[in-house]
């Protein structure tokens, strides 16, 4: 085969996919999944998990338990203590979750960058807040989730959670094929802006969950309601809630992406590189 023939599949390959993930009723297969994952009856539970299973690389040799009720129950699942180590150093900010690192680096401005030749700004995404000028010509980490990782997330350090808007959208995918082909991308999905504020000096930072097709609730354990497509918005939620670093925050119903924001006086740690696998509690940025 031919290296034209090869790039012409892999064309044909993200096309499909794309038209697969993306040109259905999005909110509705994401409802209805959501109501799907949850149901407890061993038949459905044993073919679900079995059929995710098949078509990816899930692996459960970390999770807490060996049982699970539901599909939804294995999703969101717990790991064993100690399989996320969290860096110590208090000079560095640590990965809220597992993920394959995405677009990175300095915001030039209020730019940054969705995907290579796409990008978005801080006001599409925020919404005009006053997030824009905290941000401006700072530093940014998107964490990519795909299905089978584990999909809670934790505190990058110890802080304390003062407010979260949660803003209602549509439910593209999120992989890389659909952020090549649907601009500010991250600006149109459902997404929750979680504001706060380190111990360390009381530097800001930012964490962006932002949800997806067929994986749109947000579920914090500061907040006595999941986060999910029946909202209208955006929603303003005050906080007063401290997190120790590496203290889970909350999980993904289903799972999504995440990014991460912090003042131009952060720097983005060596490990930090596009396309590689990062888990929770592994440097991230280090602090000023």
């Amino acid at each position: 085969m031919t290296i034209r023939s090869l790039i012409s599949k892999a064309g044909r390959q993200e096309a499909l996919n794309f038209v697969l993930t993306n040109r259905i009723p999005r909110r509705a297969a994401t409802r209805f999944l959501g109501w799907f994952s949850k149901i407890e009856q061993p038949l459905v539970r044993d073919l679900s998990i079995g059929i995710w299973r098949l078509f990816s690389d899930l692996d459960l040799s970390e999770a807490k338990k060996k049982q699970f009720r539901s599909m939804h129950d294995c999703f969101t699942r717990e790991l064993k203590e100690g399989a996320r180590p969290v860096d110590p150093d208090p000079k560095v900010l640590a990965s809220p979750c597992d993920g394959i690192i995405g677009a990175n680096g300095v915001i030039r401005g209020t730019e940054l960058l969705q995907i290579k030749g796409f990008c978005y700004t801080l006001e599409e995404l925020f919404g005009g807040s006053s997030l824009v000028s905290r941000y401006r010509n700072g530093r940014y980490v998107t964490l990519r989730l795909t299905s089978s990782m584990y999909h809670r997330f934790h505190a990058p350090h110890d802080c304390r959670v003062e407010q979260v808007t949660y803003i209602p959208g549509d439910a593209y995918n999120v992989n890389p094929v659909t952020l090549k082909r649907i601009e500010t991308l991250f600006c149109k999905n459902e997404r929750a802006i979680i504001q706060t504020t380190l111990a360390e000096e009381g530097h800001r930072v930012t964490l962006v969950p932002i949800a997806a097709i067929l994986v749109a609730s947000i579920r914090l354990h500061f907040l006595d309601l999941t986060l999910s497509l029946q909202y209208s918005g955006p929603h303003n939620l005050s906080c007063d809630e401290p997190y120790r670093k590496g203290e889970e925050m909350g999980w993904f119903e289903h799972g999504s992406t995440i990014l991460v924001f912090a003042p131009d006086s952060f720097t983005l740690c060596k490990n930090v590189q596009e396309g590689s696998i990062i888990r929770a509690g592994e440097p991230l940025m280090h602090l000023p």
